[in-house]
């Protein structure tokens, strides 16, 4: 039963740490340079569990001396030089920034090579002493994107992950960039890697949202929103989208495990273009207080000010359960 709205929704937080609890407590043991504290957080997660892990790592800053001394301590340990991987890559990203290559200058260009060969050299100590290492891989990916390594290489590192995760879904997130026209792929990789990752992985779990991702991908990438308003209503694209919320979101089985607040966003958004504000609704209401800015960032402007605005307008026209 959809009920009209009485009253503003609570104002969501964007911080990880809301939806995953270990993410403060790896924070304040990176704080606290309390490597054994971090380490005892970090390994009580699943693959996936991990590599969010380390990717927060990856946003700290004046944390690469203490990591690359840890890493030097321990040599055999994995964990130091992956999150060490992952801070240099977050680090030449910034630099990059997330425009187009037209919009980044040569001095940046410079930088943010410099951050992910550095990285690279970090990293492929790691995958070599630790092929397992699912986290490691996923940053290889993502550094294979950004130094131009091409498809093949990017494809190799991912099969040499799935040999160990075969489901990884942030590892599939970062190839299915790679296979997208922008980074110098096509659309057909791009959906047949969503599709191929979505059919072998289990009903219930986050991986059907690869096929949201890859029609917002090419909905968005020429024309503006009326544009992409009209690719996602098509018939053919429409119906993909209602199966991956079958398998995903809308599947009894789905749990508010890793990667839930992207994946729930990620739909939202879809429905946000579609101008389906009944289910645009949902996804936003069983967010709750917790926000995410998955695809919202891709329009103009601030990513969770966009968030906030397209909820506030899915809660009038669709209502909120």
């Amino acid at each position: 039963m959809i009920l009209a709205v009485t009253a503003p929704p609570t104002p969501p937080t964007f911080d990880a740490a809301a939806a995953y609890p270990q993410v403060g407590e790896a924070r304040a043991a990176l704080a606290a340079r309390d490597w054994p504290a971090l380490r005892a957080v970090v390994d009580a997660q699943d693959a996936y569990g991990r590599t969010v892990l380390v990717d927060e790592v990856g946003d700290a800053s004046d944390v690469e001396d203490f990591l690359r001394a840890t890493a030097a301590e321990r040599p055999d340990d994995p964990l130091p030089g992956t999150m060490l991987g992952a801070h240099l890559i977050d680090a030449g990203w910034r630099i990059r920034t997330d425009h187009r290559a037209q919009h980044v200058s040569r001095d940046q260009f410079d930088q943010f090579f410099d951050h992910l060969r550095r990285a690279e050299q970090v990293l492929i100590d790691v995958t070599a002493r630790h092929p397992d290492e699912s986290a490691a891989w996923t940053q290889r990916i993502t550094s294979a994107r950004g130094l131009q390594l091409g498809q093949a290489e990017a494809r190799r590192r991912y099969d040499r992950l799935a040999a160990h995760q075969p489901h990884h879904l942030p590892a599939q997130r970062s190839l299915l960039q790679q296979f997208c026209p922008k980074w110098s792929g096509d659309w057909e990789r791009a959906h047949g890697f969503a599709r191929e990752c979505v059919a072998a992985a289990p009903a219930g779990g986050p991986h059907a949202v690869l096929i949201v991702e890859a029609h917002l991908e090419q909905a968005l990438d020429d024309g503006g929103l009326n544009a992409a308003r009209t690719y996602l209503t098509a018939p053919r694209v429409r119906a993909e989208i209602a199966e991956a919320a079958q398998r995903s979101v809308g599947h009894p089985a789905f749990r508010h495990t890793w990667g839930w607040p992207m994946v729930r966003s990620t739909f939202a958004f879809a429905y946000c273009l579609m101008e389906d504000w009944t289910a645009a609704a949902r996804q936003f209401a069983a967010l709750g207080a917790i926000g995410h800015t998955s695809f919202f960032d891709y329009l103009r402007g601030d990513g969770e000010k966009q968030f906030l605005r397209y909820r506030e307008k899915a809660y009038a026209k669709g209502g909120r359960p």
